[in-house]
């Protein structure tokens, strides 16, 4: 993460635990990173200095004005004005440690081989949330590679139960 990243990170988000907006504003950026992870042409839209500032903002306001809170479309309008857009997504990340933090919530990134059903999320959100204990929020992903199972990130720890990995350990014993 760059300097800028976080603080701009910083500043929004002492701008939104002294308004109490922490969540509405977290759900809003991470609206906008979703949309920017999407359509990654929008940010070269937005960093394109041959379209004016102006109408730069103009667009931002039209895409988030009416979804989003204002101190989002707001933080997204400045980090375009100050030329710092392609970092947009870092800041992002950043704010949203910050959110985390201060709320006691760990996110998981969940990968299975097939996706989850609302059922096992929540057994694993609570097993999570136990072990932890904290809130926990999951982002779950498929990735047909890891054959079965699932492979856990949060916290920067790995918890691997996947079956590709366990048949690679069987192979090693195996072979050893």
């Amino acid at each position: 993460m760059t300097r800028v990243s976080e603080e701009y990170a910083a500043a929004l988000f002492t701008l939104a635990a002294e308004e109490n907006v922490k969540k509405e504003v977290a759900d809003s950026v991470k609206t906008v990173k979703a949309l920017i992870l999407e359509y990654p042409e929008y940010i070269e839209l937005l960093a394109s200095p041959s379209i004016p500032l102006d109408e730069r903002c103009e667009v931002i306001d039209k895409a988030f004005g009416e979804a989003l809170h204002e101190y989002a479309v707001s933080f997204v309008k400045l980090i375009c004005e100050r030329g710092h857009i392609r970092e947009l997504a870092e800041c992002i990340d950043e704010y949203m440690k910050l959110y985390e933090a201060a709320d006691g919530i760990a996110t998981a990134n969940v990968t299975s081989a097939l996706a989850l059903t609302d059922a096992e999320k929540e057994a694993l959100k609570s097993k999570l949330e136990a072990k932890l204990s904290r809130r926990v929020e999951l982002i779950c992903s498929v990735d047909e590679s890891i054959l079965g199972g699932v492979v856990i990130r949060v916290d920067g720890n790995i918890m691997d139960g996947s079956l590709k990995t366990k048949l690679a350990e069987l192979g090693g014993a195996i072979g050893n």
